[in-house]
């Protein structure tokens, strides 16, 4: 089952609840069910559903002497558009380096590609 069918099977708090992760990249669930105005059964409920879902991870730990879930946003590769890093089939000089140089050949042609791109 794809991540997209199971987001559409999701109910509203579901996905209420699965947005907050994914703006906060991750929170911990202590904080999760205030966020989401729940109790704590309902919050440990939306965060199990989501996990079994496999949308969020959850890793146990310790938040202001707690022991809690850290949850954390999975990455769905089809979501992910690297389009916007090519230009025609060169990737952008800049992904990855700390110091690229925007006076390079190597990104004056990629900058060409991009003008000439169709």
């Amino acid at each position: 089952m794809s991540a997209s069918s199971i987001e559409s099977d999701l109910s509203e708090d579901e996905r209420d609840a699965l947005e907050l992760v994914r703006e906060r990249g991750a929170i911990h669930q202590s904080e999760f069910w205030k966020e989401l105005d729940v109790s704590s059964r309902k919050g440990s409920r939306l965060a199990t559903k989501l996990e079994d879902g496999g949308l969020i991870e959850r890793e146990q730990t310790v938040h202001n002497g707690n022991t809690t879930y850290l949850l954390e946003a999975v990455v769905i590769e089809e979501d992910l558009d690297f389009s916007l890093m090519m230009a025609g089939d060169m990737l952008s000089p800049f992904v990855g380096e700390e110091n690229a140089d925007p006076e390079s050949d190597r990104f004056s042609q990629w900058i060409m590609n991009l003008v000439y791109e169709e």
